[in-house]
């Protein structure tokens, strides 16, 4: 492929990440985060297989950036995600702890025979 060809893709790419982005709503926005991890993953992949057969400096400096790109983007998925599970778990203990019974309610030995 030649430079216009591949910039004409990229133009695409990000015309269409955008628009089906924007139209996801934010309910579902997160869930689909940690489900784009393993997209993030592949382009990471793709980067560094890129950059091992790069035999001009520009290809490998452009392709080391999107290796450094791409990891940032990975590990923010997952620092996203692992937020939003934690968030989750700390609610359920938080209930958890509100209909079990505390200290003052147990009735004392002898007590409620």
């Amino acid at each position: 492929m030649d430079g216009m060809s591949l910039l004409t893709v990229t133009v695409l790419a990000v015309f269409v990440g955008f628009e089906v982005v924007s139209k996801v709503s934010s309910t579902l926005h997160t869930p689909l985060m940690s489900g784009a991890n393993a997209i993030h993953g592949i382009i990471l992949v793709g980067a560094i297989i890129v950059a091992g057969q790069a035999a001009d400096p520009w290809v490998l400096a452009v392709a080391l950036l999107a290796v450094v790109l791409a990891t940032a983007n990975l590990v923010g998925g997952f620092v996203v995600t692992d937020r939003m599970l934690h968030m989750f778990h700390a609610r359920k203990e938080t209930t958890a702890r509100k209909d079990s019974p505390g200290p003052k309610e147990l009735p004392a030995k002898g007590e409620g025979k």
